[in-house]
């Protein structure tokens, strides 16, 4: 099989953890007999330094014309604290989703077993919890329309959903509890805002096609709770741009680190797979970056995008395979890990390649 994959690896880790799962897919490809061709393009601060924008037209042009996307990271440390800044990284990462019809955002929460002490809760919490998070990716208050009012005193920032923003990834998410474990929570703040009044509304209504799916809903303030107190009780949990992102980031602590997330952006035509975590410029440089989430990613677009499951097992079980071992980063390491076995970038990227080939 021929696929065209376009890597954007964007700032910071993300060139370095793009270039492990890049080598990752190509060995897959020789593995498995498939013919990857690859090509960059530019995002973010990178972006910024190079053309001015954060998002080049020639970008949206080579997305368009692949066969799905591996993506990095992007963010810069001087635009953090500097709120005037017209121009931003992250504006190539919305307007990206924007201009491909990336709506839905899928984040599966699934926790190795040998890393249940890495997280911050109890493993008794944690032992068997998966959940696959369904997080709509194109409306809300980050699409809105914003401003600054009285001399900039005053600042406003507008959430808004359709009916159909809503429905199109019900469905989508409806579609996957289906072939899990049947249950579905929809998660909003329908006792205070409007946009999610709409959204339970919407969602009782398209449930009633999915009778083999039980449906729950929660508050999001609940539903953070109980991530953390039993995050075994949730299957596919489904909600809006802004409480997704917090929610997901929240249960990357299910997973012991950002650095084992992966995540996949689809709509209805090329999929974006991207790890996570930021473009961490603590860290940038310095090779000690997780690359398991970007390579968790290239698993996701192999099976989501191409239809390849085989070869995307064969890539989660090679990380299986290095964990089982013992081998680590910094990130995912603790007090009895065996200092010879703590790993950086690259090392761990060579311990994959020698069990996929």
């Amino acid at each position: 099989m021929q696929k065209h994959i376009l890597v954007i690896p964007g700032d910071g880790i993300g060139q370095e953890v793009t270039a492990v799962s890049k080598q990752v897919v190509e060995a897959i490809g020789q593995k498995f007999g498939h013919e990857f061709t690859f090509d960059y393009a530019l995002i973010g601060h990178a972006a910024i330094e190079a053309t001015g924008q954060p998002l080049p037209e020639e970008t949206i042009e080579k997305s368009k014309a692949s066969d799905a996307i591996l993506f990095g990271a992007v963010g810069h440390p001087k635009y953090d604290n500097d709120p005037s800044a017209k121009v931003r990284p992250e504006q190539g990462l919305l307007g990206i989703r924007k201009a491909l019809g990336l709506y839905a955002n899928l984040r599966p929460i699934k926790l190795f077993d040998e890393l249940l002490e890495a997280s911050s809760i109890k493993a008794e919490i944690l032992r068997g919890a998966d959940i696959l998070f369904f997080r709509e990716l194109t409306g809300d208050i980050y699409f809105g329309e914003k401003g600054r009012q009285d001399e900039g005193a005053t600042a406003y920032d507008i959430a808004k959903y359709s009916k159909y923003e809503v429905e199109r990834i019900a469905h989508k998410a409806f579609e996957a509890a289906r072939s899990r474990r049947g249950k579905l929570c929809s998660v909003d703040k329908a006792n205070v805002l409007e946009t999610s009044r709409l959204w339970r509304e919407v969602v009782q209504e398209i449930a009633k096609q999915y009778p083999d799916v039980e449906v729950e809903h929660q508050f999001v303030d609940s539903a953070a709770m109980m991530l953390i107190k039993d995050p075994r009780r949730f299957d596919v949990v489904l909600t809006a741009n802004l409480f997704g992102d917090i929610l997901t980031d929240e249960a990357s602590q299910i997973a012991g680190s950002m650095g084992m997330l992966a995540s996949a952006s689809v709509g209805d035509s090329v999929g974006l797979y991207e790890p996570i975590h930021g473009s961490a410029h603590d860290i940038t440089g310095k090779g000690v970056a997780n690359p398991l989430a970007s390579v968790l990613s290239a698993a996701l677009m192999l099976d989501i995008s191409f239809g390849m499951k085989a070869e995307s097992e064969a890539i989660i079980a090679a990380v299986d395979s290095v964990l089982k071992d013992g081998f680590r980063t910094g990130d995912i390491a603790d007090a009895t890990t065996d200092a010879s076995k703590i790993l950086g970038t690259d090392a761990m990227g060579a311990e994959l390649l020698k069990r996929i080939a």
